[in-house]
């Protein structure tokens, strides 16, 4: 009786602990090392992937993640192809750019819903919409950056045209803009969200004319090869999971000490101008929080690639539509992200 009461003892320790093991997040064995490549060293620019890291949400998810820094979407996209990288932050056009040359590779997860790109003005500028910008010139960083089409359409829906009602001027990024505006050499600049937030820091107020719709030509995302996404959904679904999870903390007012503290342990040198930091950050928010506020993280409207896809041709980026547009991107994973 004494033995089998003693075996008796020793299951239930037994039970108990399996149940306390399986109760503690995945052990070292099951942790997955995973590449994460991105075209930018702007730890802000991505804070949710940078809180996820550092509230610990890819540990619970059983994922060891590297951030790698790479030199744009192409180059993303070249290391996610050659399998230096399992996942990717690439722009949607690159993205269709590379499927029409043959590579399978797919947006999994809308990181920027609005567009990254935005048509400002001096905040004490008289100009309330792109039509008010007849017979203006127009700062741009390049003469064939992204902003400048981005700008010719929204433009072009205002009815002007480029060289009759207005015209653009290359100014530089960020810091070369500021004296572009401070000698009024242009009454309008096209920026990335970054180039205003620096304008801003050195003492020049700005205002946003962006249309809504023009919004709508969202940015930068994440993606992977359809092999990879086909093999690992649970790398997949974990990843979605702990970057919703960071995208959550990190728009909570109450968090931003802790959301920056975390970016700058991605970029200290982003970090090390706060007021910067401060801008850049809020202005970060804004792009990845989507138009309808019903709309779940990561989410991605069809009508949005369509506009893209739509864009692309008109400007012989793509020399032919796509066989099959949907294939380019996926929305299979985000019911369970924001569960």
């Amino acid at each position: 009786m004494r033995k089998l009461s003693h075996l008796g003892t020793i299951g239930s320790v037994g039970a108990i602990v399996f149940a306390l093991v399986s109760a503690f997040p995945a052990t070292a064995q099951d942790v997955k090392d995973i590449t994460i490549v991105v075209p930018n060293p702007s730890a802000i620019n991505n804070f949710p992937l940078f809180v996820a890291k550092g509230e610990g949400y890819f540990e619970e998810e059983g994922l060891n993640v590297n951030v790698e820094v790479v030199n744009g979407s192409a180059s993303v996209l070249q290391t996610m192809a050659s399998g230096q990288a399992q996942i990717g932050n690439p722009g949607p056009g690159p993205l269709l750019g590379a499927r029409a040359r043959g590579e399978d590779v797919v947006f999994i997860y809308n990181h920027f819903p609005k567009s990254v790109f935005g048509l400002v003005v001096k905040d004490e500028s008289k100009v309330q919409t792109p039509a008010d910008l007849k017979g203006a010139v127009i700062g741009v960083g390049t003469a064939d950056g992204a902003e400048v089409g981005f700008t010719r359409a929204i433009m072009a829906e205002a009815g002007l045209s480029e060289g009759a009602d207005y015209t653009f001027l290359p100014v530089g990024d960020g810091g070369t803009a500021v004296a572009a505006f401070m000698n009024d050499e242009v009454s309008a600049y096209a920026a990335a969200v970054s180039d205003s937030a620096i304008i801003q820091t050195r003492g020049i107020p700005l205002r946003e004319i962006t249309p809504d719709g023009a919004l709508s030509y969202f940015g930068n995302g994440w993606a992977v090869t359809r092999t990879y996404m086909t093999e690992n959904t649970d790398v997949i679904e974990g990843f979605g999971k702990a970057l919703v999870k960071g995208v959550k903390f990190g728009m909570d007012p109450a968090n931003k000490d802790k959301v920056l503290e975390h970016a700058a342990a991605g970029n200290p040198q982003e970090g090390e101008d706060k007021a910067f930091a401060e801008t850049l950050l809020t202005a970060i928010q804004d792009r990845v929080t989507p138009a309808d506020p019903k709309t779940p993280w990561g989410y991605q409207p069809p009508e949005h690639w369509e506009m893209w896809h739509a864009s692309l041709q008109e400007t012989g980026a793509l020399s032919e539509p796509l066989k099959d547009l949907n294939a380019a991107y996926t929305n299979e994973f985000v019911e369970k992200w924001n569960q």
